[in-house]
């Protein structure tokens, strides 16, 4: 009997990563669906405000919930992500990113529009290959080429082994894009077992200094590292107590790395999205809860991916934002966040 080979083990580990959180996933349900409903707000519906060159979709957003990690390709309303109005001008032209989480959601509106301006990309994701693949034929629509690189972020050897093969393939690395991440709301502290804890901040801390720790050794003069930290890492959340308290950690970490990294000439930012219509969020919350995604925003809506994307362009292209370091872009819909 043949060996097995390492992609084959971190395949397998990755699919047991989407069984674990897919089994922590369903004890929440158990206890959401032991609460007795509450009784629906009622008032008057404020209309969401719509800003940009298109009409977005408003809530109420389709009553879906998914199995983690969730797959964009089975959602009701699919994300928008291709920015139709967005004319790329070769503000990364020659470089290569690399984004965790990039199969779909934010990370894959990201890739898109770094092809989209002129750069091959790399993709790190957990077991969503459908939606991998997906991603892949959109970046290649653009005209680039696109690697796509499955296993768990978790894992220090994977990480490091991702920007290994990301340099072999493209002779360079110069964005990496933290992106990846873990949700799992709770109503209460003692509803975050251990297994739980270590399950959000092994993914969305742990894995940002990884993949960052993997990649710096490639990074040249004018690259840069963007990580994705959260609204709730602003202000915290009631609900999403370990998953605020990891964002809060991104954004220290991402102010860190940059006062750390600033005499390389290596820039690392973050931005800090408000809902944004993701799998993340219906494979999080109960299907009632998210078809009320959104609406506490002073736009009264989410975002969809293609309106954060553009950011992530800015603070990747070092013909933008060649003097900007260690900030916090909030990208929110609200006013003052």
């Amino acid at each position: 009997m043949a060996k097995p080979t390492a992609r084959n083990l971190e395949r397998k580990s990755a699919e047991a990563t989407g069984e674990k959180q897919r089994e922590l996933q369903r004890e929440q349900d158990r206890k959401d669906e032991a609460k007795t409903e509450a009784s629906g707000e009622g008032g008057k519906k404020q209309k969401a405000v719509q800003a940009g060159p298109r009409e977005q979709p408003e809530p109420p957003m389709p009553a879906q919930h998914m199995a983690k990690p969730g797959v964009e390709a089975d959602m009701d309303l699919q994300p928008r992500f291709l920015a139709p109005d967005y004319r790329g001008s070769g503000k990364l032209k020659g470089m290569v990113a690399l984004i965790t989480g990039g199969d779909s959601g934010i990370g894959r509106a990201v890739a898109v529009l770094y092809a989209r301006e002129g750069a091959d990309v790399a993709i790190v994701y957990l077991n969503s290959h459908e939606d991998a693949q997906e991603t892949r034929r959109y970046v290649e629509k653009e005209g680039r080429e696109c690697l796509l690189i499955a296993g768990d972020v978790k894992d220090s050897k994977f990480c490091k082994q991702a920007v290994e093969r990301t340099v072999q393939e493209f002779d360079r690395l110069d964005i990496l894009v933290n992106n990846a991440a873990f949700q799992l709301h709770a109503d209460k502290l003692e509803d975050v077992s251990d297994e739980r804890l270590e399950e959000t901040m092994k993914t969305n801390i742990f894995g940002y200094f990884y993949m960052a720790r993997a990649a710096i050794p490639h990074l040249k003069k004018g690259a840069c590292i963007i990580n994705t930290g959260s609204v709730t890492g602003l202000r915290g959340s009631s609900h999403l107590l370990d998953y605020s308290a990891t964002k809060g950690a991104i954004h220290a970490f991402t102010m860190s790395l940059a006062s750390n990294l600033i005499d390389k000439g290596i820039r690392v930012n973050a931005i800090a999205p408000g809902p944004v219509w993701t799998p993340l969020n219906p494979a999080d919350a109960p299907a009632d809860k998210v078809a009320k995604f959104g609406e506490k925003t002073d736009m009264k809506r989410p975002a969809q991916p293609e309106e954060l994307s553009p950011a992530y362009v800015f603070l990747a292209s070092p013909v933008c934002s060649s003097y900007i370091t260690g900030i916090v872009l909030p990208v929110t819909g609200s006013v003052g966040d």
